[in-house]
């Protein structure tokens, strides 16, 4: 494959994914943002490329243009690409970073001979350095020539790809999602109640991280119900129904998500879900006069 690479939409990922590869080797060609000033720090991270603050015909002469735009950007590329490029984006190969969306959104640029496809990194970008993207998993999907070209570039970038349906991308992104922003959220209401109960956030980190940090470890080695822990694991449900009535008094969406999450790990954990899902809901029944109690005086 030819190593020319254009990036349209050079943010964290697009920039970064860029100065690797042309540490590796490639030819880095225009690189694309929205303002002159913006692709000009960009090329100066990357450290190579031509700076263009708007979509220009320069991209067509790179083999890979690689959009790493917003996802509410992708398709807007994708129909200009089209629309200045025509017959001569034929053999290219242009992929997008999305990570929820897949190729069919870049549908223009296959009417003129384009291979299309997506490679999302599963991993956060700091936009300070470059993530080590050894051994993180490449999610691909597209062509065969946008997929062949997306799994040499993920192997090139030391990651491991793994092609899934264009139909599952949503899902796939869902998962990340979970794993990624909802667990910071969940590290972070933990972390506000114990300030609530007069703990500094220095020491609730330092309390918190670390047991955080165990769980995802024996979970990584001994698997999901082994490394499950708290009182809804022993199946101690006086204590889920006493931390219930105490997250009543604390901030609405905490207590919810709580009472959500004794739900989901009652699906995906418990060895009796039928069982554990029965009592959860008797905690829920035994709680609904308060609830209603504090309604009323609302």
């Amino acid at each position: 494959m030819e190593k020319t690479l254009a990036i349209v939409g050079a943010g964290r990922v697009g920039r970064a994914l860029a100065r690797r590869l042309r540490e590796l080797g490639w030819k880095i060609g225009v690189v694309v943002t929205t303002s002159e000033a913006s692709s000009r720090r960009a090329v100066r991270f990357i450290g190579a490329g031509k700076p263009h603050g708007g979509l220009t015909r320069h991209v067509l002469l790179s083999h890979v243009i690689l959009i790493a735009t917003p996802d509410d950007a992708v398709s807007g590329v994708a129909r200009e690409l089209a629309r200045m490029g025509g017959e001569e984006l034929r053999g290219k190969v242009v992929l997008h970073t999305s990570g929820a969306q897949d190729s069919r959104v870049l549908a223009p640029v296959n009417e003129f001979g384009a291979a299309s496809g997506s490679m999302h990194p599963l991993q956060t970008f700091s936009g300070v350095g470059v993530s080590d993207l050894t051994g993180k998993v490449f999610a691909v999907e597209g062509d065969v020539a946008a997929v062949r070209a997306a799994r040499q570039i993920a192997r090139a970038l030391g990651g491991s790809p793994v092609q899934i349906g264009a139909g599952k991308k949503v899902l796939y992104h869902a998962a990340a999602a979970l794993a990624a922003g909802h667990v910071l959220a969940l590290v972070e209401a933990a972390t506000q109640l114990l300030v609530s109960v007069g703990i500094k956030r220095s020491e609730a980190t330092r309390a918190l991280l670390p047991l955080t940090r165990q769980v995802l470890d024996n979970f990584e080695h001994v698997g999901p119900r082994a490394a499950w822990t708290g009182p809804l694991a022993r199946g101690d449900y006086r204590v889920v129904e006493s931390h219930l009535r105490a997250l009543s008094d604390s901030r609405q969406e905490v207590a919810l998500a709580y009472d959500a999450l004794n739900r989901l790990a009652a699906r995906v954990l418990a060895q009796d879900v039928a069982g554990t899902a029965a009592e959860l809901e008797n905690i829920s029944a035994a709680l609904k006069p308060r609830v209603k109690a504090r309604g009323g005086n609302g």
